[in-house]
C-alpha cells in the first residue's frame, strides 16, 4: 500500500515538474516573439536567435536601440538616406547588415569602421554614386558585398582598398563606364565578380590584375567591343567568363587564349558578330584548344555582313571563305609564274648576249688569222 502512493506521489512530482517546464518554456518562447523594451520600436529583436528585423519600418536613419549581441541585421526597405561615420557602434557583433532598398546616397568615410566582425554587407537597391577610401575601413574581414543597382560611375584603386578577404562582389547594373588598373588589387581571394549590366566599352589590360582566384566573371550586358589580349591573362583559376550581349564584332584568338585554366567556359551569344573569313578562323581555332569550352557556340549570329544578317555563325556557307581561299590562291599562283616567267625571260635573254659575245669573238679570231 505504501509502496503503491509512493509511486503516485513520484508520478505527481515528474506530471508537476514537467508542467512547469513546458509553462517556462511557452513564456520564454512567447516573450522572445514579443518586441522588448530595449528594441527599436518597428524592429522585431529576437535575443535568443540574434537578429533584429526592422525591414520596412519607414526609418530615415539608423535605429538607436538594437540588443548588443545581435549579429543579423536587417534594415531593408526603408528611407535610410546616409550612413554616417561610425555607424551601429553599439552592435560590434554583427555579421549581417541588410541594408538593400533604402535612399542611400551618402556612406561617410568609416561608416562601418566599427564593424570588424561583419562578413556580409548589401547595400543593393540604393543611389550610392562614389566609393570614397574611407568606404572599406573596418571590413577586412568582409565575406559578400551587395552594390547592384546603384549609381556607380566608375572604379579606382581607392574603391576597395581594406577588402582583403572578399570573396563575392556584386557591381551589376550600375552606371559604371570606367574601371582603372588595379581597382581589384587588394582581392586576391574574390572567387565571384558581376559587373553586368553597366556601359563598360573596352577591357583594358590591368583592370584585372592579381584576380588570381575568380572562378566566374560575369560582363553580360555591357557595350564591350574591345579587349586587349593580355586582359584575362591574370585570371588563373576562371572557369565561367560571360560575355554575352555586349558589342562585340570580332575578337582575337591570342586575348582567349591568354586564359590558362585547365578549364573555362566561354559565353559571347548576343553579339552583333561580323560573320567574316577572318572570324571563322578564329573560332575554328578555339575549338581547337581543348581547355576552352564555347558552350553557345551554335547559338552566336550575324550581324555583318547585311547578306549574312540573323544567319548563324555555325549555318554560314564557307563556299565564301573557300571562294577568298580560292581566290588568294589564283593570286599566288599568278604572281609565282609571272615570276618565273620573268626569270626564265632574262635567263634567255643572259645565253642570247653569251652567245652573241662569242659568236663575235670568234669572228674577230677569224679576221686576224687572215692577215
Amino acid at each position: 500500500m505504501s509502496t503503491t502512493v509512493g509511486k503516485k506521489r513520484a508520478t505527481n512530482r515528474s506530471r508537476a515538474m514537467k508542467d512547469f517546464l513546458f509553462v517556462l518554456l511557452a513564456a520564454s518562447f512567447t516573450s522572445s516573439r514579443s518586441p522588448s523594451s530595449w528594441c527599436e520600436k518597428g524592429c522585431n529583436c529576437r535575443g535568443d536567435l540574434r537578429f533584429a528585423i526592422c525591414s520596412q519600418a519607414s526609418f530615415t536613419q539608423l535605429p538607436g536601440r538594437v540588443p548588443s549581441s545581435t549579429e543579423l541585421l536587417d534594415l531593408s526597405h526603408n528611407w535610410i538616406a546616409v550612413l554616417p561615420e561610425r555607424s551601429l557602434t553599439d552592435n560590434r557583433k554583427l555579421r549581417v547588415l541588410l541594408l538593400q532598398n533604402n535612399n542611400i546616397s551618402v556612406v561617410q568615410d568609416g561608416a562601418f569602421s566599427q564593424l570588424e566582425f561583419l562578413q556580409k554587407l548589401d547595400l543593393s537597391w540604393n543611389r550610392i554614386s562614389t566609393l570614397d577610401k574611407g568606404f572599406s575601413i573596418g571590413l577586412a574581414f568582409l565575406r559578400e558585398l551587395q552594390l547592384s543597382h546603384n549609381s556607380l560611375s566608375h572604379l579606382d584603386s581607392r574603391s576597395f582598398t581594406h577588402l582583403d578577404g572578399l570573396k563575392r562582389l556584386n557591381l551589376s547594373d550600375n552606371d559604371i563606364h570606367s574601371i582603372q588598373v588595379r581597382s581589384f588589387a587588394t582581392m586576391s581571394g574574390l572567387r565571384h565578380l558581376h559587373l553586368e549590366g553597366n556601359r563598360l566599352t573596352s577591357l583594358r589590360s590591368g583592370i584585372f590584375s592579381m584576380l588570381r582566384s575568380v572562378e566566374h566573371l560575369n560582363l553580360a550586358g555591357n557595350l564591350i567591343n574591345d579587349t586587349q589580349v593580355g586582359v584575362f591573362k591574370p585570371l588563373t583559376s576562371l572557369t565561367l567568363l560571360n560575355l554575352t550581349h555586349n558589342q562585340m564584332t570580332s575578337v582575337y584568338f591570342k586575348t582567349f587564349l591568354s586564359i590558362h585554366t585547365y578549364s573555362t567556359h566561354i559565353l559571347l551569344e548576343g553579339n552583333p558578330w561580323n560573320c567574316d573569313c577572318d572570324l571563322q578562323r578564329v573560332f575554328r581555332k578555339l575549338q581547337s584548344v581543348q581547355r576552352l569550352f564555347l558552350d553557345d557556340y551554335y547559338n552566336l549570329t550575324c550581324r555583318q555582313p547585311a547578306v549574312l544578317r540573323d544567319y548563324r555563325l555555325i549555318q554560314v556557307d564557307t563556299e565564301l571563305c573557300f571562294a577568298e581561299t580560292v581566290t588568294v590562291l589564283i593570286i599566288t599562283v599568278t604572281v609565282v609564274i609571272t615570276v618565273v616567267a620573268a626569270m626564265l625571260m632574262g635567263e634567255r635573254k643572259r645565253k642570247r648576249k653569251k652567245r652573241r659575245k662569242h659568236w663575235t669573238q670568234q669572228g674577230e679570231l677569224s679576221d686576224d688569222s687572215d692577215y
